[in-house]
Parts: structure tokens; sequence; C-alpha cells
């Protein structure tokens, strides 16, 4: 599965608004409300927030993962967005975050889900790809790093 069947231009915010970890979440989940692929936006939220409670998904250079399998969509659907400000997001390396990529698997799609994540994962620890996605001003630009980055490395 490759990050452009998950993530489109639609679900990229160039410049969140939250201030906290949970306003990122929230408003990147937001971004979901009237999809015909969440059953349940509330359930979606808690599955993330349930995940973040075994482990912060800040995972160091600027970045967080927030994700978690769910029932409560038809399919992995994901959302990227990036903050002005830096964010605490209680990453592992004690740094702040201003990249945060969200990512909804389907609880049956168990392999798919990891391998996105993996992948994922690859990419922003370049730090040429992170440096390119900060630098970036709109979704259009930001999807287009990700995809031409993930043929890069498919």
């Amino acid at each position: 599965m490759k990050i452009s069947e998950v993530l489109s231009i639609d679900k990229i915010v160039p410049e969140l608004t939250g201030n906290t970890k949970t306003e990122i979440i929230d408003e990147l989940v937001d971004l979901f409300k009237d999809d015909e692929r969440v059953k349940d936006i509330e359930k979606v939220k808690e599955a993330v927030y349930e995940r973040e409670k075994i482990m912060s998904t800040g995972v160091g250079h600027g970045f967080g993962i927030p994700h978690c399998k769910t029932g409560a969509v038809t399919e992995i659907i994901a959302a990227f967005g990036k903050t002005k400000k830096p964010i605490d997001f209680e990453a592992l390396d004690g740094k702040p975050v201003n990249m945060v990529f969200l990512l909804i698997g389907k609880d049956n799609l168990v392999a798919a889900h990891i391998k996105l994540l993996s992948k994922i994962s690859h990419m922003m620890n370049k730090p040429e790809f992170r440096e390119k996605i900060l630098a970036s001003k709109t979704a259009e630009e930001i999807y287009s790093l990700f995809i031409e980055e993930e043929n890069n490395i498919s």
C-alpha cells in the first residue's frame, strides 16, 4: 500500500492552529468529520488517545505520528499537518514537534498499517526530506514531496 493511496491533498494542513498535542490530534482527526470512510469520529479519537497512553508517538526529529487501528473506519486513512510553532508532543527525544502525520488503520488491515508506518518513519528520518516539508507552503507541495519521496524508496 502506498502513502498516495491513503493521504490526499484535502487532508494536508500546511499550518495547523492547535497549540497542544491534543488540539493538533483533534484538528487532524476532525478533517474526517464528513468523510464516508469514518463510521464514528469520536471512536477514532478515542483509539488515537488510547494508543498515545501506551507510548508517545512523538518519534523524534520534530515529528509525530499518532496512529491507531480501529473498527470505526472502513479503510486506512491519513492526514498530515505542520505547526508554525513547535509543540510539546512528549516526544521520545524530548524535543518539540512541528510535523504530524496521523494514520488511522482499519483493525483487520494490520500488515498494511505497519508497512505504511514504516515508510512514513523512513521518510521522516531523512533530514533533507524534513527540511523540504518544513519549507513547503501548500498542501499540494507537501503531497508532491511525499509522493516523490515514496517513489525514491519503493
